[in-house]
Formats: structure tokens, C-alpha cells, sequence
């Protein structure tokens, strides 16, 4: 009886031994006498008790690391870096799980080559560009590391998924220069942006000035054109109403100069009623009005003759 139960908890025991767990995400690597033997995937497998052993465990997750290092420019800038690593396990095939188990000691060594051959590709570019270049490289940058780690990193089995700059800074005597020529060429283009702005207003300005100039002369125009014709109409009417008087007097018979005495007396009337203080004078003697009669009706003769 004991015998029995003795040989059920060695059954038992071994079943227990011979059952292996994969947790989901991760493959085992398995080894039999220091020799790599086959691979068991996420589940539930069995192994050779005591003679099969599980080697390593392989994630085969996305794993992620920082980064902080520093590079030098062309120039002899000292550049830091903070960035973030993104890789992986390229597949699950067995060729790439071998790599992955047996191309390093350990997960450290893997690292810390990982870490250099990064750290040391940034280095290579950064040293070929100047300090006022790194900035606008950062895409330039992270495409260099690709191409030049991708093949490397395939041999052990990973690759890379991402590489981001997260920051990029210098030391603080070349951090105020940038900062001071970032303020210069703002103050530049500001002054340029008011000369422009200057120039413009000026320029509608005159524009303006000029319009206002030209609508001006032209109402002028308008203007003089305006009181040309309405003078020469006055004197037109003048002229009319004057022939037509004279033409009535000889009709009646009787002496043009009555008319103009008349259109004297009436001159002076109105000089006096809308001379607005201005002094006039006029010689109101009787040879003054005999002589101003005379020259008056020697132009009327001038007028009818012109109209005959």
C-alpha cells in the first residue's frame, strides 16, 4: 500500500515537472545538456523532466529605454541629448529567437551594446554638422541611426522602432547666443515690418493728397468754366436789353443818351447800395458827366455797329 502511494507521488511529481506555463507575450527557450533544443510558445507545454531545462525567456513585447548622452559638433559645441529608444524582437521564428538566447551573455551586455552603438551613431553625425544646424536635424538624425544600426541590431535579432529626440540642449554661454541672435533677427524683420508699414501709409498718403489735388483742380476747372458762361450770358442779356431799349427810344424818338444817363445813375445807386464801405469815386461834375456820357454812347455806336 505505501509502495503504491509511493509510486503515484513519483508519477505525480514527474507530470509536475514535465508541465511548463508560457505566459502570453513571451516564448522559452529550451536547452538539453547545454544544447539548444526547441522552442515552446505562449501556453501550456511539456518538457523532458530533469533533462530539459528553460534557458531564457524571450519577450517579444515593445520595450523602451532613455537615453542620456552627450555629442560634439563640427565646431566643438558640446550637444546633450535626452532620448527615448523603442525596439523589439524582430519575429517569432526560431533563427531569431537562437540570436536573441545565445548572441549575448545576458540582457545587460545586450543593453549596454545597444545603448553604445546608439549613442555612438548620433555621435557620428552630430560631428560632421555645426552647432546652428543640430536643431533643424533632428528627423535627419534619427533617420542616419536607422540606417546605419538596422542591420546590426537584425543580426542579434532586434530591431528598432523609434528613436525620439525628446531634448536637445547646449551649454549655457552657446544657449545665450542662439538666444541673442533668435532677438536680432526678430528686432530686424520688427524694423523691416515698420519700414514696409511706413513706406505703405506714406504712399496712400500721397496718393490720397494727389486725388484730393486732382478732384480740386478739376471743380476748379468746372467752376471757372461754370462762371466763364454765366459772365459771358450777363453780358449777353445786357447787350440784348440794351439794343432792344435803344431800338424802343428811336422809336419814340428819342435821344440814346437818356438811356445812358439812365444806366448811369443806376451804376451809381448800386455802387452805393452794395459797395460794402469801399470808397468810390466818380467825377459828378458836369463836364465829368458829359465826358463819361460820351464815351458811353461811343461804345454803344461800337456795339450796334458790330451787330449790323
Amino acid at each position: 500500500m505505501i509502495s503504491t502511494s509511493i509510486v503515484v507521488l513519483l508519477i505525480l511529481v514527474v507530470i509536475g515537472l514535465s508541465l511548463v506555463t508560457v505566459q502570453q507575450g513571451t516564448i522559452s527557450v529550451i536547452t538539453m545538456f547545454g544544447k539548444y533544443r526547441r522552442i515552446l510558445y505562449p501556453g501550456l507545454s511539456m518538457k523532458i523532466p530533469f533533462l530539459e531545462i528553460v534557458f531564457k525567456r524571450i519577450s517579444i513585447q515593445n520595450r523602451s529605454i532613455e537615453l542620456d548622452f552627450q555629442a560634439i559638433t563640427q565646431d566643438q559645441a558640446n550637444v546633450y541629448f535626452k532620448a527615448m529608444l523603442l525596439y523589439s524582437v524582430v519575429d517569432n521564428k526560431e533563427e531569431t529567437l537562437k540570436n536573441v538566447a545565445f548572441k549575448f551573455v545576458n540582457d545587460r551586455d545586450f543593453m549596454t551594446a545597444l545603448i553604445r552603438t546608439i549613442e555612438g551613431s548620433i555621435r557620428g553625425f552630430v560631428a560632421t554638422k555645426r552647432q546652428s544646424e543640430i536643431l533643424a536635424l533632428r528627423k535627419e538624425i534619427v533617420e542616419s541611426v536607422k540606417e546605419s544600426i538596422d542591420h546590426g541590431l537584425e543580426t542579434w535579432g532586434y530591431h528598432l522602432l523609434d528613436l525620439q529626440l525628446n531634448d536637445i540642449t547646449f551649454d549655457e554661454a552657446i544657449t545665450k547666443s542662439m538666444a541673442q541672435v533668435v532677438a536680432s533677427s526678430n528686432l530686424k524683420a520688427a524694423a523691416e515690418n515698420e519700414g514696409q508699414a511706413l513706406l505703405i501709409t506714406k504712399t496712400k498718403a500721397a496718393e490720397a493728397e494727389g486725388n484730393a489735388i486732382k478732384i480740386s483742380a478739376e471743380a476748379e476747372k468746372i467752376a471757372a468754366q461754370l462762371r466763364g458762361q454765366g459772365v459771358a450770358l450777363f453780358r449777353k442779356e445786357v447787350a440784348i436789353g440794351m439794343s432792344e431799349a435803344a431800338k424802343e427810344m428811336q422809336t419814340a424818338d428819342l435821344d440814346a443818351s437818356f438811356l445812358l444817363f439812365s444806366m448811369w445813375t443806376e451804376a451809381v445807386k448800386n455802387f452805393a447800395a452794395d459797395g460794402n464801405g469801399n470808397v468810390i469815386f466818380l467825377d459828378g461834375s458836369p463836364d465829368g458827366m458829359n465826358n463819361t456820357l460820351k464815351q458811353m454812347m461811343a461804345m454803344n455806336a461800337k456795339d450796334m455797329a458790330g451787330k449790323k
